[in-house]
Parts: structure tokens; C-alpha cells; sequence
């Protein structure tokens, strides 16, 4: 179990990673008229994705949740896997990938690293949704991975459509169907 706790927090470093990014891609898009949305539900996202890591730590520990190699295995090889389109995501983005949304006008929709898929139009939340149920699984925290699936999917319905349509404002087309 002791190396269970340093997957967790592992992945809590990678998200500190991540907002170190973040707040200096904010500061260049701000210094090129950057418009910030979507400020009411990222306290909740940063809450989700808190609380899918302490969930993970509870859990497991406090209801004894065994590692069962069966599943763990599997689903720590789709954690691996989340990390590395997550990061493919923000490098294909550069300074213009956050963890708000983000957008700065005039700048053309990226088309490179995995956004150059039509089907895919947000592969960063297809990496977030896949930890988000694999992590936990790793360990059979299995109430974490369903609480956390169950609200990001809630959240994301909220998230997506706040994108699309700060996307489709600032590019002045027709806002993208959302899900």
C-alpha cells in the first residue's frame, strides 16, 4: 500500500506541474487580451479533482481496499496512458493550454498534437475522465472512481459547453454542438 501513496501523491505533483504551467500560460495570454470564462465552475473542478485524490488515500485506506493485480495492473497502465495525452494536450497547445478556459482573440483553433483528430474535439478531458476512473481502480477504490466519475461528467457537460462557446464567440461562428 505504501506505493499506492506515492502514485497519489505523484499525481498530486504532476497537478502542481500543471498550475505551475498554467499560471504563467495565463499571464501570456492576459498580456495579449486573453478573456477568462467559466470563473463559477473551476472552484468545483479544483474541488473534484482534490477530492478524487484524498478519496483515492481514504478509501483505500480506511476501508482496506485490497490491490488486486488483475485490475490494478490494467488500470494503472491507463493512468500511465492519461499523463502521457494530458501533457501531448498541453504541449500541442504551448501557452495557450490552462486550466480555466482561457481564450485570446484572433488566434486560430489549434489543428496539431491530438486536437488534429475531428473526432476528438477535447482529448485533455478524455485523458482527465480516464484518470479520474483509473486511478482509484488501481487500488479498488472503487466508490472514489464512480463518486468522481459520476460528478465530472456533471461537471464536464458545464465545461465543455463553456469552452465551445467561448471558442465559437472569439472565432465568430456557430457555437459547436455540445454534449
Amino acid at each position: 500500500m505504501p506505493w499506492y501513496s506515492l502514485l497519489i501523491v505523484l499525481v498530486g505533483l504532476e497537478r502542481l506541474a500543471e498550475l505551475v504551467v498554467a499560471r504563467r500560460n495565463t499571464r501570456w495570454s492576459m498580456a495579449r487580451g486573453a478573456l477568462v470564462r467559466g470563473q463559477r465552475h473551476y472552484p468545483w473542478m479544483v474541488a473534484l479533482h482534490t477530492g478524487l485524490l484524498a478519496g483515492c488515500l481514504l478509501e483505500v485506506h480506511l476501508a482496506g481496499r485490497p490491490f488486486v493485480p488483475a485490475l490494478g495492473w490494467p488500470m494503472l497502465a491507463l493512468v500511465v496512458a492519461a499523463q502521457a495525452l494530458r501533457w501531448w494536450c498541453i504541449r500541442a497547445l504551448g501557452p495557450r493550454w490552462n486550466t480555466q478556459v482561457i481564450v485570446v482573440p484572433g488566434l486560430p483553433l489549434v489543428r496539431s498534437g491530438p486536437y488534429r483528430f475531428a473526432w476528438l474535439p477535447h482529448p485533455n478531458y478524455v485523458a482527465v475522465a480516464v484518470e479520474g476512473a483509473a486511478l482509484p481502480l488501481v487500488h479498488t477504490a472503487w466508490i472514489t472512481a464512480l463518486t468522481f466519475t459520476l460528478l465530472n461528467a456533471a461537471l464536464m457537460v458545464v465545461r465543455i459547453r463553456c469552452e465551445n462557446q467561448a471558442l465559437a464567440t472569439l472565432a465568430g461562428r456557430p457555437r459547436p454542438a455540445t454534449p
